[in-house]
């Protein structure tokens, strides 16, 4: 059996809470401010529309955002995209520090490794903006 569906995850240990991570993470507007590439961001109700650096609108469906659990996630609806699911999970160490995790489920698999990508660069981007803020 052939698959052509992958799954990425990505990870960085971050010196603050979950509750100074958060914000970021939980407010679907600030992807323009951690994720590269995105360069707009329109919420309306569960759906969220991103504009790529290069013009490419993609719609996103928004499931889970809850704040207790630090895990949001959203499922990508356009494009190529026969099935998406990422998830960013905040884990609060308890020490000062957290785990922030990104996954992403996709198929066709190129879309993963693609996501996933741009999500490694995302998370050591938020990783700079909250330790020095």
């Amino acid at each position: 059996m052939r698959s052509t569906r992958a799954s990425v995850r990505h990870f960085v240990r971050i010196a603050a809470p979950a509750a100074r991570i958060w914000p970021f993470i939980g407010d679907p507007t600030r992807l323009t401010e951690w994720f590269p590439g995105i360069v707009e961001c329109r919420v309306e109700g569960s759906q969220r529309t991103i504009t790529t650096h290069a013009g490419l609108s993609m719609t996103e469906t928004l499931l889970t955002n809850n704040p207790l659990e630090h895990r949001f996630q959203y499922r990508i609806t356009t494009g190529l995209v026969r099935e998406h699911l990422s998830t960013i999970d905040v884990l609060d160490l308890g020490d000062g520090t957290s785990v922030v995790q990104y996954s992403c489920d996709a198929d066709p698999a190129p879309l993963a490794l693609m996501i996933a990508g741009g999500a490694l660069d995302g998370l050591r981007t938020l990783q700079r903006l909250v330790e020095e803020d």
